[in-house]
């Protein structure tokens, strides 16, 4: 299984549990799950993490494009059918077009086109005036998950080494 992450598992990774001074072994690990196929973000997502002046803009561009894909032939017929699913629910026209001019849209289109799991940290929602992942996501059946899902699921370990 092959995941793709969110913008804001990064952006949350870095502002709260795993700082890049702090827990060094997060990013390795993301890195090495990229190498081994398993872990990836879109290009989007990487023009979104590129927009901050910080360490995480730097590990982004550092990652280049084996770990944020771009869109590929395959993913190109997985957009209008996430376009049409957004048009045809009852969320506002706003919300529609907010949706499809972000990152998120191409994620959930990624995912859809190759089987992918999403990974994010938003939660589904009721609300008319936002589309959020996990709904998109539930209404074109793509699975989703939250980071610590596909961490545990993964059996990630960040295990402290000795003191130098």
């Amino acid at each position: 299984m092959a995941y793709l992450l969110d913008a804001n598992v990064f952006i949350q990774a870095k502002n709260f549990h795993y700082g890049f001074d702090f827990c060094p072994a997060f990013w390795d690990w993301l890195v090495r799950g990229n190498k081994a196929g398993r872990v990836f973000s879109i290009e989007k997502v990487r023009i979104e993490l590129q927009a901050g002046t910080d360490e995480l803009a730097e590990w982004a561009d550092a990652c280049g494009a084996t770990f944020f894909m771009a869109p590929d032939s395959a993913v190109l017929p997985a957009l209008p059918r996430v376009s049409q699913w957004a048009g045809t629910q009852n969320f506002t026209p706003a919300a529609a077009n907010t949706f499809l001019n972000v990152a998120d849209y191409w994620l959930v289109a990624q995912a859809l086109a190759q089987g992918h799991t999403v990974v994010t940290h938003e939660k589904p929602s009721d609300g008319l005036r936002q589309i959020k992942i996990p709904n998109a996501c539930i209404g074109l059946n793509v699975p989703y998950m939250t980071l610590f899902e596909m961490l545990r699921r993964e059996r990630a370990r960040f295990v402290l080494g000795s003191a130098p």
